[in-house]
């Protein structure tokens, strides 16, 4: 993910008061929020956010797996010393892996020729597996062997050679193209982090502000020190653009859902002092001179910021995206046999997959299937036959008490409050579940299904 300080600095010095009000949805819709971003910043929000996802952390009760499955927590669209705009490095990535308990890390390299993505990190790295691939023409690619020599192919010739075998292409970025057909792609992204930043450039521009404001930069240092994920996710959405397009697609055809964390652990906004009555502001990614340099004609605040401080030295340092906190954001849950390139290709290719909000609660263990005759006839991702006569239902298992809502070809069905879901199914369709937690008076989506598709 970046985002141009160039762009977020612009206008940053005006005033702007934004309200927000309680609202009840529509029926049918999800939930609403009920705080804007800048709201959900300011230090009691966030002290109320972090106490709640404690409590939810502390009353987690993992459900029974699936028999034959491991939960393995996946990232997909991770970024590391691939690019001038990326911050962080493999190692870097492997070490905060561990620390929140990553399983999987699928790579998207940004192509830079003569350079092989392919070459990137694969296999078990300390117990996590890697598995590389590539950002390349609106997708994520992760084909099984080199495709280097048809990277400057059209997308039709390279989505060709990227699906030989086992390999897999997602749609990326999907709110540039909501249009894009999804022949000869294995999946979409349901949700994208760098989505919710750049549709949300007031408190983009609130945060720069912020940094040269010398109590409004304590309070900002304060926070990231005390509720750095609570920061981070203050700008999230429900992702309709995203799912709506997920769910006209699916009406068609399989479409596997994954997440697409972004990470490039490149939001680390820096504020450089120039002389007495100016500074630099910019991130760890751009050079000097890429740097907007703003002065006390723009903030007053600045010289008392930079006093007692020599010119050329870091002032303030403010890492909002470090890989452990972008990581465990948001996920993509597998479910598998085995923790290896094969056996977690196949489940991804399957739909065998959930996405989840890992920070709210650990969503470890969460179920969504077809039970026919006390048994799982059918899981996320596969297609299942309802015959004449035939009893079966629906069933979805949370590690926690969650406002489930059930959607059939698009549209809500279903909801209800509980930790586990039992729907009839007497009718063909498309189904997903989602999984909304309570946080600081409002809901916020925790787990998104993949589909079962009953024919």
């Amino acid at each position: 993910m970046r985002l141009r300080l160039q762009a977020a600095v612009c206008g940053l010095l005006a005033a702007a008061s934004v309200w927000s009000q309680v609202q009840e949805p529509a029926s049918g819709q999800p939930p609403v929020r009920r705080w804007t971003t800048l709201e959900r910043l300011a230090p009691e929000r966030l002290a109320a956010t972090q106490a709640d996802v404690e409590r939810l952390r502390a009353a987690v009760q993992p459900p029974p797996p699936l028999p034959g499955l491991n939960d393995y927590r996946g990232v997909f669209h991770a970024h590391a010393g691939d690019s001038d705009h990326t911050g962080g490095t493999p190692e870097e990535i492997l070490r905060d892996a561990k620390r929140i308990g990553v399983d999987v890390v699928f790579l998207s390299d940004h192509h830079r020729p003569p350079r092989d993505f392919m070459d990137s990190w694969r296999g078990i790295h300390d117990g996590v597996l890697f598995i590389p691939g590539s950002e390349a023409h609106g997708f994520l690619i992760h084909p099984e062997a080199s495709v280097a020599e048809h990277m400057g192919s059209d997308p039709a010739t390279l989505l060709r050679q990227v699906n030989r075998g086992g390999g897999m292409v997602f749609l990326s970025h999907v709110e540039e193209r909501t249009d894009h057909p999804m022949d000869g792609l294995t999946g979409m992204e349901i949700y994208n982090r760098h989505a919710d930043a750049l549709d949300d450039g007031d408190s983009m521009q609130a945060l720069v502000a912020w940094t040269i404001d010398p109590d409004q930069s304590q309070l900002l240092a304060r926070s990231i020190e005390l509720y750095p994920e609570a920061v981070f996710g203050a700008q999230f959405d429900y992702p309709a653009l995203y799912l709506d397009k997920w769910d006209r697609e699916t009406a068609n055809r399989r479409v596997v859902g994954v997440n697409a964390n972004d990470c490039h652990h490149n939001q680390v906004f820096l504020v450089i002092k120039v002389d007495d009555e100016s500074v630099r502001v910019g991130t760890i990614v751009d050079d000097l001179d890429e740097m907007r340099v703003l002065t006390t004609a723009d903030a007053p605040g600045i010289s008392d910021l930079v006093r007692g401080h020599e010119p050329g030295k870091v002032i303030g340092r403010y890492d909002l995206d470090p890989y452990w906190v972008s990581m465990h954001n948001s996920t993509t849950h597998i479910l598998a046999p085995a923790l290896d390139e094969e056996a977690i290709r196949t489940a991804v290719a399957a739909g065998h997959v959930y996405v989840a909000h890992d920070w709210l609660a650990d969503p470890t263990g969460f179920s969504f299937y077809i039970d026919e005759a006390g048994e799982a006839a059918a899981i996320m991702g596969d297609e299942w036959t309802l015959e004449v006569g035939a009893t079966a239902e629906l069933k979805a298992h949370f590690p926690l008490p969650a406002t489930i809502r059930l959607i059939r070809n698009g549209e809500q069905i279903a909801v209800t409050e509980a930790r586990s879901f039992t729907h009839r199914l007497d009718q063909p369709g498309v189904y997903r579940v989602e999984g909304w937690l309570e946080v600081d008076g409002e809901w916020r989506t925790w787990i998104y299904s993949n589909p079962v598709y009953v024919r």
